[in-house]
This record gives C-alpha cells, structure tokens and sequence, in this order.
C-alpha cells in the first residue's frame, strides 16, 4: 500500500484507532491506574525515608554526650520496617499492575488479530491482486502491526503512566520543598522532550524504509517456500540466496544508520539528565551552606532521589519513544487494512428460493488492478440446464470470465446478470452458496479428509462424505490409508487432492458449477473416472467448463472461444469447427498431440 501524507498515523491518530479495542475492558483500565496510582506513591517513600533519616541521625551525633545507642536502634528499627512494608507493598503493587497490564495488552492483541482476520475475509479479490497487496507483505504489516500495537498498549499501561505518574509526584514534592530546586528539575524536562522529538523527526523516514525492507524480506522468503521444487529443479540455490542477501544487506545498512543515530541521541540524553543532576546537587548543597531556610543535609539527598525519580522517564522514554515510533509506522499499515472500506466486497439483498443458472454478459470489459487488460466488450449468453464450454489459448481471458461470474471481480464495463437480476444486486453469499467451484489447483486445508470434503458442506454426515468421495473415485484410495478418513489431507498426492477438490463439489451439490480444468492434474484412467461422475451431475445444471480435453469440449452444448480477451467464434462444437479459425486449430493440435491416428490403428489391431 503506497504511503501517502494523508495516511501517516500521528500519535493521537493512533491512539484513536486503539481505543475502540480498550474501551470494552474499561475496568482493566481502571484497575491498572488504581494500582499505578499507588505504586507512584510508594516509589517516594524512600526518599522521604532518607531525608528524615539522614536529619535524625544527623541530630543524633550532634547532640552533647555521644550517640544515644537506643534512639540509633530506634531510628534503625523505623527505618527497617518502613522500608521493608514498602517493598512487601510495592512488591504486591508492582504484580497486580503489571498482571493487568499484560492481561489487557493479550486481550487487545487478541482482539486486532480477529478484526484484521474478519477484515481480510471481507475483502475483494482486488485487493489481494495489488502489487503491494501480495501475500507475504500482507502477513508481515498484520503481524508486526499487532506486535507494535500490542507493544503500544503496553507501554501506555505498563510503563509510560507509573513513570510519568511517579514522576510528576516527585516534582510536586520537590517544588513543596524547594520551588527553586524544582524549578531547575523542571527546565531540564522540555529541553529533553526538544531533543527527543528531533530525533524521531530524523530517525522517520529510516524507519519507514526499515519497514519495507521487513516487508520485501517476508515476501522473498514466501516466494522461495513456494517455489522450492523449481528453485531445486533448475539449480539456482545460489541465484535465490543471492537475491536474499542483497535484502538483507540493504536492511543491514539500513539498520546500522537507523541505530547510529539512536544511539547518539540517547547519548546526548543521558548526558542532558547528567547536567540535571549535577546542578540539583550544587543547587541544595549551596542552599544548605547559606543556612536556607528548610534545607538540610536531609534535603540534599532527598532532592537528588526526587530528581532520579522524574528523571525516570528519561531514562526510559527513549525505549518507549522507540517503540511508539515504530508503532506509528506499523500502524499504518495494519490499519490500513482495517480501513480498506472501499476494498470491501460489495454485496447486494436479492436472495431468491431457487436458483436456475442462466447467465448473461453483456458488453463485459475488465482490467486487473495490475494493469492487465484481461477482457474487451465481451457479450455472452450461459442458458439455465446446459454445459457452456469456454475454449482459448492460455491467457485468453477464460478464467477471467469465471472469476466475474462468481463476483470475485466487478467488470469495469459492462454488465453481468444471473436469472435476469444483475449479479450487483445479488446477495454474493447466497449466489457463492449455490456455485460448485473445481480449479485447476485447489487449495487443502489442515485437517483430515472427512473435513476437507466436509468444507463443501458443513452440515454433511460421514455417510454424506463417503458418498461424495464414491463420486470422486477416491474412496477405494481413502480405504487404503491407515487411518482413513481421518488421515492428514496434506498428505495425499497432487491428483488424490484435486479428487478432494470435486468430492467437494458432489457433497455441496449446487445448481451452478464452474469447472477449470478439473482433470488436468489427474492420470488417464482417472480422468475417465472423474469425467463420467462429473457428467453424472451435469444433468439439468448449469455447468461452464474450461478445459484442454477435446474430449470434454465436444460434450458442451454451447462454446465460446476466446483469444486476447476478445470474442472470436460461439456456437456448438460442430459448428464452429466447420467454421476453420482458432477452435479447429486448438481441436486439431489436440488432436494430433494424442496421437489420435496412431491410437486408432493400435486400437483395430
């Protein structure tokens, strides 16, 4: 997805689109602040402690006779306990906060993954057809998006507010005791938040970049998963693992850079904290040597415990800061997911008792999103009850059809209508219900045979199943595995999957069905097999069928034939083979590629 100034995320921007995933668990919230609360509290103890032990013992030694051993135990024991409760306390505190915390970062985190997925599945197969839309890049903008948004949550629960919580404390207490000392830690704060925002001004566009690359990376290394037995078949190991380190050394410098200036940043931080220090020591050590009034060898020490505790988040924030930059980035790619209201899948309300199956196109002309000009002013008839064959070269346009009756695309030109409704108005779940849909390649799913067959029809009985898989001729084969029907579809060979596939389509049963290439990854006898069972439900369905196989190509009624997404010839086979032109050239070459001369001698011998 392209980044434009209008879809940067800003920080309240992100902080909007979160909120919807907190809100339900307000009372998570409000527990987690609760105990924050109290935990800020308790990180100013110790310096309270300190200030009036340093000024009781100090007391002490001062007074005439020597040290009062029993009011030393005294003040010993006090401090003991007092310090002790605090960390039994804050102990208790710390856990309750930080469980809560997490618990609503798991739920938050929980809960995008489900949108994102729920968003995903509504989506039109535009959408995925996007160059930037591929598989690999999608996965990695929604898991590091949930990562860094989760990590935001975080941050915000976990440790901004009890740092920044605890923080302000502190300078409260410390202007309460000394406006002048207070007035020193708090200048130091804004030049740090100056130096700071220059360094994610600066650090942006490094983490922008660092991003693509993340995304690049994740689609290369899909890309050679999937491409393994062609990578392995041609030997080009070396290409594939030099293409890959090119990524990742471009990510390499790109990530040296992002970090050196991180680092010099945070250096400079560290160093502006340093100087706070340094004058809150000389500030209270000359404020006691000038005999200021409420100031005491006490104060000195409570000060520069104070100023450690508001200068905790700059110690930290730089992390958050990090973090919360990253997120802003990831953000936008994950949101913009969730927000790809116009990539929806468009539906319509029309949801008839019966379905008959007559389809037509008219003037139909589609573009992919790519850029490809797949169909031009394409008109077509597809009767209720007959088989429609559609016949062209590869890239003809053939499957392009199919995915537009279907409603996987909308043409840019022209319209489509089933039943003399057009498909815009159909209601797309209630039109896929009664669409039978076979590819050349079909998709298994984890899970046993039964379920895979069962997707077909969720409802169906085992009896159901066993049926369907009689119909695919795979049931002898299923029979023949250890555990039958419950063994591990991903297990079966490329043809016994393609069998799944069609059983699929016997067990949903539907008065539509679109066929590609059903038996092109399947052996000669079960070809035959698969051909008299899918003849067997053609009867009084609507069937347009996409194959290679003259032999299922002369069973058509009706045959449109397709070349550079333009119309050529339509009519029944016999008729348009008389015609000449590209059908007789197809059948002839099919003909001829199967040694069909050669086959009927051997068959009289």
């Amino acid at each position: 997805m392209a980044e434009t100034p209008s879809t940067r995320m800003t920080l309240w921007g992100l902080l909007q689109n979160i909120l919807p995933f907190v809100r339900p668990y307000r009372w998570l919230v409000a527990a987690t602040l609760v105990f924050t609360l109290i935990g800020s509290l308790m990180a100013q103890v110790n310096a309270v402690v300190l200030d009036r032990a340093v000024d009781a013992i100090n007391a002490l030694m001062q007074q005439p006779g020597g040290v009062v051993w029993k009011a030393a135990v005294r003040i010993l024991a006090t401090i003991s306990i007092v310090l002790l409760s605090k960390e039994v306390i804050g102990a208790i505190v710390t856990f309750c906060q930080r469980y809560l915390g997490e618990r609503l970062r798991i739920l938050v985190s929980r809960d995008l993954s489900l949108k994102v997925v729920e968003r995903v599945l509504s989506l039109r197969m535009s959408f995925f057809a996007e160059a930037d839309n591929e598989t690999g890049r999608l996965q990695s903008r929604i898991d590091r998006g949930i990562m860094s948004l989760s990590n935001t949550v975080n941050n915000f629960f976990i440790e901004i507010l009890p740092l920044f919580t605890s923080a302000i404390l502190a300078l409260v207490l410390m202007f309460a005791a000394n406006v002048y000392v207070g007035l020193v830690a708090l200048c130091i704060i804004p030049i740090y938040f100056w130096v700071t925002n220059i360094q994610a001004q600066r650090m942006k566009g490094g983490r922008r970049n660092i991003f693509g690359g993340h995304q690049a990376v994740s689609q290369g290394i899909l890309s050679i998963l999937e491409s393994m037995a062609v990578i392995k078949s041609f030997n080009r190991q070396k290409i594939e693992a030099d293409r890959q380190a090119d990524l990742q050394l471009s990510m390499t410098d790109l990530q040296l850079a992002t970090r050196r200036q991180s680092y010099f940043f945070n250096g400079l931080k560290s160093f502006l904290e340093q100087i706070g220090t340094v004058l809150i020591i000389i500030l209270t050590a000359y404020l006691v040597l000038t005999d200021y009034p409420g100031m005491s060898i006490g104060k000195i020490m409570y000060h520069v415990m104070l100023f450690s505790n508001v200068s905790a988040p700059i110690r930290q924030l730089h992390r958050i800061y990090d973090d919360m930059n990253d997120a802003l980035i990831y953000a936008e790619g994950f949101f913009g997911i969730l927000h790809a209201d116009k990539d929806v899948e468009a539906t319509g309300t029309y949801r008839p008792k019966q379905v008959h199956g007559d389809f037509c196109l008219n003037h139909v002309d589609f573009t992919y999103p790519g850029g490809t000009h797949a169909l031009h002013d394409i008109s077509m008839n597809i009767p209720a009850g007959k088989i429609t064959a559609l016949v062209g070269l590869s890239g003809a346009g053939k499957s392009t059809v199919i995915n537009l009756l279907d409603k996987f695309y909308q043409p840019q030109g022209g319209s489509i209508s089933l039943d003399g409704h057009d498909l815009n108005e159909w209601d797309t779940e209630c039109l896929r219900e009664n669409i039978g849909l076979v590819l050349q390649k079909n998709h298994i799913f984890e899970g046993s045979i039964e379920d895979n067959i069962r997707y077909g029809q969720p409802n169906a009985t085992h009896e159901d199943v066993v049926r369907a898989a009689r119909q695919a001729f795979i049931y002898d084969q299923i029979m023949q595995l250890p555990n039958g029907f419950k063994t591990s579809a991903t297990q079966l060979s490329g043809g016994q999957q393609q069998r799944i596939a069609i059983a699929r389509m016997f067990i949903k049963n539907p008065p539509i069905i679109f066929l590609d290439e059903p038996t092109a990854s399947l052996d000669a006898i079960a070809t035959e097999q698969i051909k008299a069972s899918i003849d067997a439900i053609k009867a009084g369905r609507t069937v347009v069928i996409i194959s290679h196989n003259i032999g299922q190509i002369i069973d058509a009624d009706y045959i449109y034939v397709l070349q550079n997404g333009h119309l050529v010839q339509s009519g029944t086979p016999e008729t348009v083979y008389r015609e000449g032109g590209l059908y007789k050239d197809i059948f002839d070459a099919s003909a001829r590629s199967m040694n069909v001369d050669k086959i009927a001698n051997a068959m009289h011998v």
